[in-house]
């Protein structure tokens, strides 16, 4: 498939409702990604669990529905009651994988980037899964550097949202 890229101003976050959870249901990753990301019911059902923290979103182009992104909004990071790190940033992000390689990633990127600062949040932070078929590559190239920790066995990264785009 040819690497073909949208306009902008089709692109659009939705709220999950009643009337297009199916649809956020049905978006699947290529295959080869499923090991790397949670299918979205998975990231439904946390969304019903952290509802203070969670913010999922169906990504659209138009009238198609092209991926899912849930963002985390002000979390204790280190939730061990000892001290107090909060952070935002991108939980999941499932691009359609017949729709991949469109600037539907960084799209929801900017998005959540542009949520966070909104909220009054200065750095957006990502994890994922490490090698060479993992997203480091894509991240990295979206001006996230990583932090040096590990979390659930993931690569931490951040983005300093007053230096990006």
């Amino acid at each position: 498939m040819s690497e073909q890229r949208t306009s902008e101003q089709q692109l659009r976050l939705e709220p999950i409702t009643p009337g297009n959870f199916d649809t956020a249901i049905g978006i699947e990753v290529a295959p080869g990604q499923r090991r790397l990301v949670a299918p979205v019911v998975k990231s439904l059902a946390q969304a019903y669990v952290y509802p203070e923290a969670a913010w999922p979103r169906l990504i659209r182009d138009g009238d198609r529905a092209v991926g899912f992104l849930m963002a985390f909004l002000d979390i204790d990071w280190l939730d061990d009651g000892s001290r107090s790190d909060v952070r935002s940033g991108l939980w999941r992000l499932n691009i359609a994988a017949d729709e991949q390689r469109r600037g539907y990633g960084a799209f929801a990127v900017r998005a959540v980037a542009e949520e966070i600062r909104r909220r009054g949040g200065s750095r957006l932070y990502a994890t994922w899964e490490p090698g060479e078929d993992g997203p480091e590559e894509f991240y990295l190239r979206l001006g996230f550097r990583r932090t040096g920790e590990i979390s659930g066995g993931q690569i931490v990264g951040v983005l300093d949202l007053d230096e990006a785009e």
